[in-house]
């Protein structure tokens, strides 16, 4: 294990009982160094295996408790009432047992991490582009009040991204969201030649608001600008290091009752 774990705690979630986990002090090597998640990686599985085992002692219980669902940019939603490793298809969970912690990867999409606490559910979303503007986090947070959460007791927190200044995206992109709306235009800046910068966190921000969650929380720390700290595929693939499309590190957020 090489130094100390790093994690981002947002000031509106129960410290003890969420994190934001950056890049540091887990097992992993070279390329993937060292608290890497990605089991698609040329990571050795062992080493992924020993970092899970970190993130459950994190929270004092087994590595077997923490959920990992099969991600993939969508807007699927789902209960979870057993921990499992990746036969769950979904970008959003949602629980209301205490033995399970939560688990979304990400490296450079958003965490959401959401928490009634005052009810017993807690939810978490991988919220890339193309999630959170087709609702995966409007669909957790429906799941969420479906197990009894309360929308005005739900407090939400956006981990660390990519920031604004270091999201360029092409025109057809920002189309999209225009497309949905067209006050999305004020998340976007014009960076020449056809490219536009783009402010994923206003737009969650705003998202979460029309939704009508009020206690919301963003990090501001920009994945691609810390490479000491944080994973960031942008970055790897800027420095030509994908060797294969899946074949990258990534971090964990997780959350748990």
């Amino acid at each position: 294990m090489k130094g100390m774990v790093n994690f981002y705690l947002a000031p509106n979630l129960p410290a003890e009982k969420h994190a934001f986990f950056g890049r540091c002090g887990g097992f992993s090597e070279g390329a993937y160094d060292s608290l890497n998640f990605n089991r698609k990686s040329g990571d050795a599985p062992e080493n992924i295996e020993k970092n899970l085992e970190l993130i459950g002692r994190f929270y004092n219980l087994h590595a077997e408790n923490v959920m990992r669902p099969n991600q993939g940019h969508t807007n699927k939603a789902v209960y979870i009432d057993r921990p499992s490793r990746y036969t769950v298809e979904a970008d959003g969970v949602v629980t209301d047992r205490p033995d399970i912690i939560l688990g979304i990867t990400t490296a450079d999409c958003m965490p959401v991490l959401l928490a009634d606490v005052k009810h017993g559910v807690i939810g978490a979303a991988h919220a890339g582009w193309r999630g959170a503007l087709s609702g995966v986090v409007e669909n957790t947070v429906a799941v969420m009040l479906e197990k009894g959460a309360v929308l005005k007791d739900i407090a939400a927190a956006a981990g660390p991204c990519l920031q604004k200044a270091s999201f360029e995206v092409r025109a057809d992109m920002r189309s999209l969201f225009l497309e949905q709306d067209k006050k999305n235009d004020e998340f976007f800046t014009p960076a020449g030649d056809g490219r536009w910068l783009c402010d994923l966190e206003g737009y969650m921000r705003r998202r979460l608001d029309l939704l009508g969650i009020k206690n919301v929380s963003f990090s501001g720390i920009d994945t691609y600008t810390n490479p000491d700290l944080y994973f960031s595929y942008r970055r790897c693939c800027h420095q030509k290091q994908v060797p294969s499309p899946a074949d990258f590190p990534i971090e964990l957020s997780t959350i748990k009752l």
